[in-house]
């Protein structure tokens, strides 16, 4: 059972997220590495750094992240990031690996745009496909169907 959100209820999450140092640690040093640091993502040294860590951080299994970073720089997706195009997230999840093979490594993909602008691209994962698929069966919220999506 889902209990019916309140203020008081995402305030005990939020205190008990804020209770794991690891977890808020890590989200500091995203947030500064993708704002502060390295904020834009024509170099490749800036985007290799960004992907390396939402890989180790949120174990997105990316396996070369070199390939990864290259594609995001060929995309020069900082004037699409500015003004929040919804498609951007797309056009970084595909990405043709070296053997020609095409990936769609969307979960990273929304955790990258995020990292950028959390208010304008919301992650996408295993745990919030769960949730969405449990809302839905508990209380018919939505029409959607999942066709078998593996999140990567």
């Amino acid at each position: 059972m889902i209990i019916t959100p309140s203020k008081a209820e995402v305030n005990y999450y939020l205190n008990e997220w804020d209770s794991f140092e690891n977890y808020t640690l890590q989200e500091s040093s995203l947030r500064k590495l993708f704002t502060k640091t390295c904020p834009l993502n024509c170099d490749i040294d800036d985007v290799l750094i960004k992907v390396c860590a939402l890989n180790d951080f949120y174990t997105t299994n990316i396996y070369s992240p070199f390939t990864v970073a290259k594609h995001i720089v060929n995309l020069k997706i900082d004037e699409a990031l500015k003004v929040d195009d919804l498609d951007l997230v797309n056009r970084i999840a595909k990405v043709t690996m070296n053997n020609g093979k095409e990936i769609n490594f969307y979960s990273f993909a929304t955790k990258y745009c995020s990292h950028h602008k959390p208010t304008s691209y919301p992650i996408y994962d295993s745990y919030v496909e769960k949730m969405l698929l449990y809302c839905k069966r508990e209380d018919s919220f939505e029409t959607f169907f999942n066709p078998g999506f593996k999140v990567i």
